[in-house]
């Protein structure tokens, strides 16, 4: 994997298992775990908490912060993989911005099996009535890594893992 090309994120609806297939990625590649809901103003939080979905005007400032600490881990010689929804084409092309070899990876799954792992998380602030708004915001990319989140979780890392070699 070159340096300039070793930055991902690890996209997709809430639910769909970002954070632990990026913490695999990061422990088996010998790189870097960033969870971009670790970067959200408490207010957001609070928001999402109270089954509020967040507008773009809340995800602006959260972007530009996002966008920030991959410029400054850009180049450190380590892959790093960033756990973020990134629904929407413009989030995209704010988290990339001065970027260019930044890689999406999307998990893609239903709706009905992503519900039921999130039926079954505890101690997440995003509740399960907020899947719904998130489908409907989603806009698939047209030129990321696609990876079947049905797929049992150790093919899914070697799949993707072929995938960003």
């Amino acid at each position: 994997m070159s340096e300039e090309k070793n930055q991902f994120v690890v996209m997709g609806v809430s639910g769909c298992g970002k954070s632990t297939v990026a913490e695999m990625l990061a422990q088996e590649t010998g790189g870097v775990f960033l969870d971009a809901d670790d970067f959200h103003p408490p207010a957001n939080r609070e928001k999402m908490a109270a089954g509020i979905p967040l507008c773009d005007d809340d995800r602006w400032g959260w972007l530009e912060i996002l966008n920030r600490e991959l410029k400054t881990r850009a180049g450190f010689g380590k892959p790093l993989f960033l756990a973020c929804s990134a629904l929407r084409q413009v989030y995209r092309d704010r988290l990339s911005e001065g970027l260019p070899h930044l890689r999406f990876i999307y998990l893609k799954g239903s709706a009905e099996l992503i519900r039921s792992r999130m039926a079954s998380r505890e101690n997440h602030f995003m509740p399960t009535s907020l899947l719904d708004s998130q489908f409907a915001t989603l806009e698939e990319p047209l030129d990321a890594i696609v990876a079947d989140i049905g797929l049992p979780l150790p093919l899914l890392i070697e799949s993707i893992r072929h995938q960003t070699a």
